[in-house]
């Protein structure tokens, strides 16, 4: 493996992720009169959701990171544990976060469609999306995905051949293609709505993910188990 090139691919992985869970608590205040960055460049759920399947190829890739540091059998023991913890944290996250989404979407269509009155409010508390902004915070992270994609299969082309990484890859690329889409598909006042669909979508597939990766470490742990009775 050429370790550089692995180096920087774990290193865009994790700009890409950091720009998602940064994606609406960023509050840095800019120069007299501006808005601040995080209302500028990163409105909606949608972004924020990306986390979810990023951070889980992020954890992925820094696993294959830390065996190339760690002795192997180190790393056998403590692969199934923490990857059990992830997967569980993870799941438990897309579950509160897919409530989230769907409470906050019935929310938006109740009030959009209850004329005058709820379609005033929706107007008023929905209808300005950063829409021009989200598009290149969402481009600047497939940017970010891409780049991480070409340095991984230059560090070593046989990861084409780990289909789970490949899926999850793939995964992390189309939750990203799917909110540019939804955002560009309708009018600017109703992308709240799609943008609110599209994290509950992503929401979803972080769960699937989040499932493997739990189901995925139980044969690990049972191995490390018996490893440890047998040394005892």
């Amino acid at each position: 493996m050429r370790k550089p090139f692995f180096a920087v691919a774990l290193v865009l992985m994790a700009l890409a992720f950091f720009i998602d869970i940064g994606a609406s608590f960023l509050d840095f205040a800019k120069a007299d009169g501006q808005k601040p960055l995080g209302d500028l460049a990163r409105p909606g759920l949608g972004i924020r959701y990306l986390a979810l399947v990023d951070g889980l190829l992020l954890y992925t890739v820094g696993l294959i990171g830390v065996s190339l540091l760690v002795p192997e059998r180190i790393h056998g023991r403590i692969q199934g544990i923490a990857t059990f913890i992830v997967g569980l944290l993870s799941l438990i996250a897309s579950i509160g976060m897919i409530m989230s989404a769907i409470a906050l979407l019935g929310v938006m269509v109740s009030l959009l469609l209850a004329v005058p009155f709820g379609t005033a409010l929706y107007f008023a508390g929905f209808a300005d999306f950063a829409k021009a902004a989200a598009a290149s915070t969402l481009a600047l992270i497939m940017l970010l995905k891409l780049s991480f994609c070409g340095f991984l299969v230059a560090a070593q082309q046989q990861f084409l051949q780990n289909k789970g990484l490949v899926l999850l890859i793939l995964t992390a690329l189309l939750a990203n293609f799917l909110v540019t889409f939804l955002h560009g598909l309708v009018p600017s006042f109703l992308v709240s709505i799609t943008d609110c669909i599209a994290a509950l979508v992503i929401g979803v597939l972080g769960a699937i993910w989040s499932l493997v990766l739990l189901i995925g470490s139980l044969p690990a742990i049972v191995k490390a188990l018996r490893v440890d009775r047998a040394l005892a």
